[in-house]
């Protein structure tokens, strides 16, 4: 398990530390960062996406990383929130600027890291929902 953790933790910081670089460009420069334009988005810019890559994306990454590295009893539900909220911003993203890039393809594979080993780690820890789903793997076994 512990290497579970010291990925998740890189992971965390990595994403991190990334994410408040992209919504720190978009929000400084929301009409072309990076020389992105917007085509099937809600939004006239990039300043709404960039606050919400910074903070939602960025600083919950980082919180993340902390409350792993603490490990207080709901650390996997945290890693688990922030994996996954990492794959839904990426699918989000690619309908919103109709590409699909490398860089898209290695977040959402780091999203589906950090939400299975966030899950191995609500297994190991007999939490919801891996007991529910163990419980009934013992009734179905046993019979």
């Amino acid at each position: 398990m512990k290497i579970v953790y010291r990925i998740l933790f890189i992971l965390h910081i990595f994403v991190g530390l990334g994410a408040m670089g992209g919504g720190m460009m978009a929000i400084l420069n929301p009409h072309s960062p990076f020389g992105i334009t917007l085509k099937n988005s809600p939004f006239t810019s990039f300043l709404i996406p960039g606050i919400i890559l910074f903070t939602v994306i960025g600083l919950g990454n980082i919180i993340s990383a902390l409350v792993i590295y603490y490990k207080p009893w709901f650390h996997g539900y945290v890693s688990s929130v922030f994996g996954w909220a990492l794959v839904i911003w990426i699918v989000v993203q690619c309908i919103m600027l109709e590409s699909v890039v490398a860089l898209h393809i290695i977040y959402f594979i780091i999203g589906l890291i950090q939400g299975t080993l966030a899950m191995v780690i609500l297994f190991n820890q007999r939490m919801f929902p891996a007991n529910i789903i163990l419980y009934f793997y013992k009734k179905i076994c046993n019979k």
